[in-house]
């Protein structure tokens, strides 16, 4: 049985034509702060200033189903591997019993013996809360590592894993809430040496916090459909050190996304959803150092021994007050291809922008059988130059599912990116009576 919203059908309508408009308003600014760095005949054209952290893989899409979708999944129909993007979908999941195994070779076009696997699974206590729980296993395959005189040390396999739990529950007719916990290891030295001056494994404890809203509209004469929007921050925790004596300590990549959903059931055995994901690093922005004019050297300040910031603010900052100044401190300058500083147009505010990246994904089903899917992740040339098309398909019958997703990158010279040709696979099994829509 469906319920039906309370608002007249032009009213609806209205609502809708002025949400596709602000989603485009807010994707040309986006995409205008990611285009090149050149502007009315001037060379801007700037060094990145990428924001890095420590264990990416966390951020990492491990799903065929969200990989297919330009990474796209916080206000996606929910599966077994929501925990990537938002749990509090896990409530609304339609099985009593979910379990879905991902596996992924991962940059083929560097190494033949990286892979990302993730084993997640979801149950339904009623049909107002869930819990689910997954684990990411992350191996850099074997490497020969070296010592300073290029002796040989030996050969080692670093590796990384995740393992985490979440409780989402239903806060109102439409609204739902989750919170997540984590563990991640990170042991990327073997721990060669033994002694506190070593490097070890990284440690770090993590949550994560989302919400979902859905709920069918009559936006459409001819056509039941179902909107939909999330937020989720994931990978709120303590930064991470590869040894016992350093003073600096890498941030994990926080992570708040947002983003709208809309699927339409097209008649009774075919639908389309289209989804747009909005994602930010709530992590510091590296500021820019001021440099020697002469020698082109950056400028250390006599009385702290740290390098002086010209632009910008310090991101040696504590987790909670780095997740708050991500949204104001990009130092809105950069260094050009001859080693001049030079403003951007917009100043920092421009470079903010740059911080969002933007997925578009599109999903189409045939009788909850077969579906096809594609997308479109964009990010800053400034901030990684991660631009790519994905397309995936999917067959599920009866309990069983098999997703598989392909990444195509579109700023690069053919077999040149270390992305190219990325494959992701899954497997799930569901199990219980599922829910009249």
């Amino acid at each position: 049985m469906r319920y039906f919203c309370n608002l007249k059908l032009n009213e609806c309508n209205m609502k809708f034509k002025k949400l596709i408009l602000a989603a485009l308003l807010l994707t040309a600014a986006v995409s205008y702060g990611q285009s090149n760095h050149n502007y009315i005949g001037q060379d801007y054209s700037v060094s990145p200033n990428v924001i890095t952290t420590a264990v990416p893989f966390v951020s990492i899409a491990p799903d065929a189903r969200g990989g297919s979708m330009g990474d796209c999944g916080v206000a996606s129909e929910p599966d077994v591997f929501s925990m990537n993007y938002n749990p509090a979908k896990y409530v609304y999941l339609e099985d009593k019993l979910s379990i879905g195994l991902g596996y992924s070779p991962w940059l083929r076009k560097l190494v033949n013996d990286m892979n990302l696997a993730y084993l997640a699974g979801a149950y339904k206590i009623n049909d107002r809360s869930s819990v689910a729980a997954s684990l990411r296993y992350f191996s850099c395959g074997e490497i020969n590592f070296r010592g300073p005189n290029n002796e040989d040390w030996g050969n080692y396999s670093p590796n990384e894993w995740a393992l985490d739990a979440t409780y989402s529950r239903m806060l109102g007719d439409y609204l739902a809430g989750a919170v997540s916990g984590r563990f991640i290891y990170s042991n990327l030295t073997q721990n060669m040496g033994g002694d506190n001056s070593s490097p070890r494994p990284g440690i770090s404890v993590a949550a994560d916090i989302g919400v979902y809203y859905k709920r069918p509209v009559e936006w459409f004469k001819t056509m039941d459909a179902d909107f939909a929007w999330g937020v989720s921050i994931t990978n709120i925790g303590s930064k991470i050190s590869y040894d016992a004596i350093s003073t600096r300590k890498d941030f994990i990549p926080t992570t708040l996304r947002l983003g709208p959903s809309l699927k339409l059931e097209l008649n009774e055995y075919n639908s389309l959803a289209f989804n747009l994901d909005f994602s930010k690093l709530l992590v510091p922005t590296p500021p820019v150092i001021a440099r020697d004019s002469i020698s082109g050297q950056p400028i250390v300040d006599p009385n702290t021994g740290e390098y002086l910031i010209q632009y910008g603010r310090d991101n040696n900052v504590s987790v909670v007050q780095g997740m708050i100044q991500s949204f104001y401190d990009a130092p809105g300058h950069g260094y050009n291809s001859e080693g001049v500083l030079v403003d951007f147009p917009g100043g920092a505010f421009y470079e903010e922008l740059c911080e969002i990246n933007i997925g578009f994904g599109m999903e189409y089903w045939y009788n909850n059988v077969f579906a096809v899917r594609a997308g479109y992740f964009n990010e800053t040339a400034l901030k990684g130059n991660r631009k790519y098309v994905t397309l995936g398909a999917a067959l599920h019958y009866n309990v069983f599912g098999l997703d598989v997703s392909y990444l195509i990158p579109v700023n690069t010279v053919a077999g040149s990116n270390p992305l190219e040709h990325t494959l992701r696979f899954d497997l799930t099994y569901s199990l219980g009576q599922k829910k009249d829509k």
